[in-house]
């Protein structure tokens, strides 16, 4: 594993401490398959909250965009 690979993992680890453990390694591993990918669903959701969306409403409609390439993450 290279370092920017680990310093990904621990990262979203932090980020989802709130999950349970299983949830937390799946997703963690996502974010090192493709972490450009979440670079840039986390710029889509930054910037539609500071155009006044709730979090939750931006995170689902930016998700709903990405859910082609999200799919295809977590079937590889």
């Amino acid at each position: 594993m290279s370092l920017l690979g680990f310093l990904i993992k621990k990262y979203a680890n932090w980020k989802l401490r709130h999950l349970p453990e299983s949830q937390r390694e799946q997703m963690s591993g996502l974010v090192a398959k493709d972490p450009q990918l979440f670079k840039k669903i986390g710029e889509e959701i930054e910037k539609r909250k500071r155009g006044g969306e709730r979090e939750t409403k931006a995170s689902l409609e930016v998700m709903k965009k990405y859910r082609a390439e999200l799919q295809a993450l977590m079937q590889q």
